[in-house]
């Protein structure tokens, strides 16, 4: 908990280490995570070193992302993040992924990757090089609407190499909604780059889009979102992390609270990702 109010961290990469295409450098940045703490000599997560890491930070609940992304950041599988959310499960939540150049059919994939307990689906366009409107990912979506799986979809810019950043645009999305009205869908990045508008454009238009913070230093959310009440598109925030690119989760939960978001942050910190993904948030008594 952050100062008695719950904490959702709807944005990690909890990859193996030999999984990744990119340097570890690239991957994480920031000497404050301790990452020779929290991984083996063999690359591998420590469940318990990273569950205390997380409570420390203030994380009640913490959401861990797959990424086949093999041609950008590499081949990080859902079964590798099993052991660490089987270690502690009231911390830790499963985010599918999807890539229809690696997965067929995908509609089959989304239902497994359901099953072994995932609660949203992600999709990467950005560095699995495809548009999210295409055709190929639509009977993923249809699985997540009869599902109530929210679909959480990369907004923003990449630096990585190989990613393709014209299909970070948040106005690929529009005809996803059109043809899919029960979808929930997340914007990752919040149109990180040349998107914030367009990002926040659909969360106030459309009940079931959302904005997820990741990857944006919350001071300059006002400047990114200079054009809207900032109250008011606060209502549709989610935090998120996109750990380890950043040097301390707590230290960005903070930023995010000292914002002037009136009575919206309680939802921000995890009022709002409890909705939308369906957690239960512990009380300040029985943590």
């Amino acid at each position: 908990m952050l100062d008695g109010l719950a904490l959702v961290d709807a944005h990690l990469h909890a990859a193996r280490l030999p999984t990744l295409k990119v340097s570890m450098p690239e991957w994480a940045p920031f000497p404050a995570v301790p990452m020779d703490e929290l991984y083996s000599a063999d690359g591998t997560l420590r469940p318990a070193a990273f569950d205390d890491h997380l409570a420390v930070q203030g994380v009640d609940v913490a959401l861990l992302l797959a990424e086949y992304s093999p041609r950008v950041t590499g081949l990080q599988t859902v079964e590798d993040l099993l052991p660490v959310i089987e270690h502690n499960p009231a911390r830790f939540r499963l985010v599918g992924n999807i890539n229809p150049y690696f997965h067929h059919p995908v509609d089959e994939e989304v239902a497994r990757q359901a099953e072994l307990g995932a609660v949203a689906l992600k999709v990467h366009p950005v560095h699995g090089r495809f548009p999210a409107n295409d055709r190929a990912m639509y009977p993923a979506y249809a699985v997540c609407r009869d599902l109530g799986l929210p679909v959480v979809v990369h907004c923003g810019t990449s630096t990585f190499p190989g990613a393709v950043n014209a299909y970070g645009d948040p106005a690929l999305l529009d005809e996803v909604l059109t043809d899919f009205p029960g979808l929930t869908m997340v914007l990752a990045h919040g149109g990180r780059g040349w998107w914030h508008d367009a990002a926040a454009f659909l969360a106030l238009a459309r009940d079931n889009v959302w904005i997820e913070l990741s990857g944006l230093p919350p001071r300059r959310l006002v400047d990114y979102y200079r054009g809207f009440d900032l109250r008011r598109l606060a209502r549709k925030f989610i935090f998120a992390s996109d750990w380890p690119g950043v040097p301390s989760i707590e230290a960005n939960a903070r930023a995010v609270a000292a914002l002037d978001l009136g009575e919206a942050l309680p939802a921000v910190l995890a009022g709002n990702a409890a909705r939308v993904y369906r957690l239960e948030l512990p009380t300040e008594a029985g943590q």
